[in-house]
């Protein structure tokens, strides 16, 4: 049933079309969000360099590729009003990204297209990254979700305090079926396709040892954009090793009370600690040893 305060705006599935209009309205949307929720230690937020437009909209593409049926927007006589990018991944199911035009906020076009991707991922358990906007927050716990509260850690490490890290390698194709299996006994399925866009996009590092198995993303600014292990002695070493690669500044998000070795590390590191939004999940606990990803999860 449409609201009567979103009348005049079509909630249909993401065409290719799309993409670029999208990443417009979401370059937008995100900056104000960073812009209002930014801490005073933090640096200044800029908005979307057009080297990260354009990774947004092949990040976009791929989910569009692979499973389309997940994919929403919300459009309106001004172009695209909101979005909502989903993900079904065997049993299991995640949000990308999802937003809706400042101006339609709280008026029923974000429910509509959190209804499209939720209908599309029927009774999978699942999870996302959730900011403390307190009309979403309130649509997801309507919505069957546990809201995990999340912690983030930013600054510049201090190199002083980085330790020697052994028992690592550069990850290669071939390590896919076993993080799968990570990743199945942490969050229930397998990343899937997704590590071969990670491979192809960011720097992946793995443990040695098959009986400590554990991996970590980094990216090109040398952050950890997504890590698993299994233990956390394991996920602490990788985290180290993401920290090592960094640049006069970091961050490591999606840090779940579940997760304080993370916090440890970053604090042994000289970082400062945050809270930043929620992990929302359903039918399922948070993940741990594990730093979700913000697009990936």
């Amino acid at each position: 049933m449409t609201d009567e305060n979103s009348a005049g705006v079509a909630v249909r599935p993401m065409q290719e079309r799309d993409l670029a209009p999208a990443e417009r309205a979401s370059a937008k949307l995100f900056f104000e969000a960073e812009e209002s929720g930014r801490e005073l230690a933090e640096s200044e937020v800029t908005f979307r360099t057009p080297a990260a437009a354009k990774q947004w909209i092949d990040r976009m593409r791929f989910y569009l590729g692979v499973d389309p049926g997940g994919c929403w927007v919300a459009e309106d006589g001004a172009g695209i009003a909101g979005f909502a990018i989903s993900q079904n991944r065997g049993r299991f199911w995640y949000l990308a990204t999802y937003g809706v035009r400042t101006g339609l906020q709280g008026k029923g076009v974000g429910k509509r297209l959190l209804d499209a991707v939720l209908a599309h991922a029927g009774d999978r358990p699942g999870m996302f990254s959730s900011t403390v906007h307190p009309g979403a927050t309130r649509r997801y716990r309507l919505a069957g979700f546990l809201l995990y509260p999340q912690m983030r850690m930013v600054g510049t490490v201090d190199r002083a305090t980085l330790p020697a890290v052994t028992g690592l390698r550069e990850g290669r194709a071939g390590d896919a079926e076993w993080m799968d299996r990570l990743d199945e006994r942490l969050r229930g399925a397998g990343h899937g396709p997704d590590h071969e866009y990670l491979m192809n996009t960011t720097r992946l590092v793995v443990t040695r040892d098959r009986n400590t198995p554990g991996y970590v993303y980094i990216d090109d600014q040398g952050r950890a954009t997504l890590l698993a292990a299994a233990d956390p002695r394991t996920a602490q070493t990788l985290l180290w090793e993401a920290l090592a690669a960094s640049h006069a500044g970091t961050r490591v998000t999606c840090i779940t009370t579940a997760n304080h070795w993370a916090v440890d590390v970053g604090l042994a590191a000289r970082l400062d600690l945050a809270q930043l939004g929620y992990l929302a999940v359903r039918g399922m606990t948070d993940p741990a040893p594990y730093l979700a990803s913000g697009h990936f999860l």
